[in-house]
């Protein structure tokens, strides 16, 4: 299944009755970037055909997530760099990039994890209230021990990242509560199928180990990518005028929290004690995209507001800004959501000085976008996003509709259509 699969993405002749290649969906078909779900992410198969359209050959992505770009890369034989500013993804993207090792290896070392693990009687009897609420008595011990025994063992990278992404992986598929991958955790929602730690660790494995094989076999030439743990808003990893292509999707201006979505993986490994660290920990290190982290800028909203990145926008912005202020205080959670979209344009507004800086002068650079209304007023990014590229440097843009959004959910107060697409950006 996976092979066909690998055709189909390589020829680009995967049909669909809706576009979703600004979604994750169909890579969970595919071998490498299924090792973990990130639902944040777009189509494989699609990057690859803008890599090949483009004839490119250097590539960068300043929001790699989980590395669809510099995996892609590696299969496309070019170049290519991705950063990102999330601990725990980046950290799940350089251990994806290890999938060249020799998968009998690999194999061996993670059922040594294994072996070692069903071995350990864990007396722990205290965890986290989080831990505690998400999974049975028997299956956190049972995640205790495979952690106790990856720790015990110590066997080095690339091994030692490879087995930490299958624990991390499997963390969700072992809960007993509403912990579907990428949603926030949701304890007091239950699920019917339920996988035994042991159980799933074992599948995983092969499942990994065949991902080796098949793509070892398909590519035995491949370019190196690398990833770097960097804030797209200061790029230093990156050489001046060194891509030719970009591809990425930045958060969007939705009010999803990133750090939050990783909560659980990080409370189990021992990272965070509880939500208040997230702040310190991830946050401070992501562009603001929800209301939770805007709250740092309300001394500093006047002053962003007089910035000059904001300049190509800042009468239409400034207009909004004071609609949702107002708006705000007749609503019940009164959501600082005019501070989420100042300093959301502001960070993006960064990116973008960034991003022509380590550009060629005729690249293109390619955002997947989804536009906003935050307690329904109408937030059109895509053109923000585009006028301030052109502010930054890049001659122009035009916006690529995939699908509407905000149709599925039913019991939403406003129906405000919303879109997204690929914003095109060109040097």
């Amino acid at each position: 299944m996976a092979g066909d699969q690998l055709k189909l993405f390589e020829t680009g002749e995967i049909k669909k009755k809706r576009d979703i290649s600004s979604t994750f969906a169909d890579n969970m078909k595919l071998p490498i970037h299924r090792w973990f779900r990130f639902t944040a992410g777009f189509s494989a198969g699609w990057v690859n055909s803008v890599i090949k359209e483009k004839n490119a050959k250097r590539v960068f992505d300043p929001f790699a997530g989980s590395g669809t770009v510099p995996l892609v890369s590696e299969f496309s034989g070019v170049e290519s760099i991705g950063v990102e500013s999330h601990p725990y993804i980046y950290r799940i993207a350089k251990a994806k990039l290890n999938w060249k090792v020799d998968h009998k290896d690999f194999r061996k070392k993670a059922r040594e994890v294994l072996t070692l693990a069903k071995k350990i009687q864990v007396s722990k009897q205290e965890y986290p209230v989080l831990i505690k609420k998400c999974f049975t008595d028997e299956s956190a011990k049972k995640l205790e021990s495979l952690k106790t025994a990856w720790l015990e063992l110590n066997q080095g990278d690339p091994y030692q990242a490879l087995n930490w992404l299958i624990i991390t992986s499997i963390l969700r598929s072992t809960s007993s509560v509403g912990t579907a991958q990428w949603q926030y955790v949701l304890p007091n929602k239950t699920k019917g199928k339920i996988l035994d730690p042991y159980h799933a660790f074992e599948m995983k494995i092969e499942e990994m180990a065949y991902d080796m094989y098949l793509m070892q076999q398909r590519y035995s030439n491949v370019t190196e990518s690398r990833i770097f743990l960097e804030d797209a808003r200061n790029i230093s990893s990156v050489p001046e005028k060194w891509a030719d292509l970009v591809v990425t999707s930045p958060p969007y201006a939705n009010n999803y929290d990133y750090a939050d979505a990783t909560r659980l993986e990080m409370t189990f490994w021992g990272d965070i004690e509880g939500w208040g660290e997230l702040q310190d920990k991830v946050r401070k290190n992501l562009v603001i995209a929800c209301t939770q982290h805007a709250i740092s800028i309300k001394d500093n909203a006047q002053a962003l507001l007089q910035s000059e990145l904001l300049y190509p926008i800042i009468s239409e912005l400034t207009k909004i800004f004071n609609e949702l202020s107002e708006t705000r205080l007749s609503r019940g959670g009164k959501k600082n959501y005019h501070l989420m979209i100042l300093a959301y344009f502001h960070d993006l507004a960064k990116v973008f000085k960034e991003l022509r800086r380590v550009t060629t002068e005729n690249s293109t650079v390619c955002f997947v976008v989804g536009d906003s209304a935050p307690y329904g007023v109408y937030v059109p990014v895509d053109d923000w996003l585009g006028r301030l590229a052109v502010a930054a440097g890049f001659e122009s843009y035009n916006f690529e509709k995939t699908r509407d959004r905000n149709v599925k959910w039913k019991n939403r107060k406003h129906r405000v259509p919303l879109k997204e697409g690929r914003l095109w950006i060109n040097g």
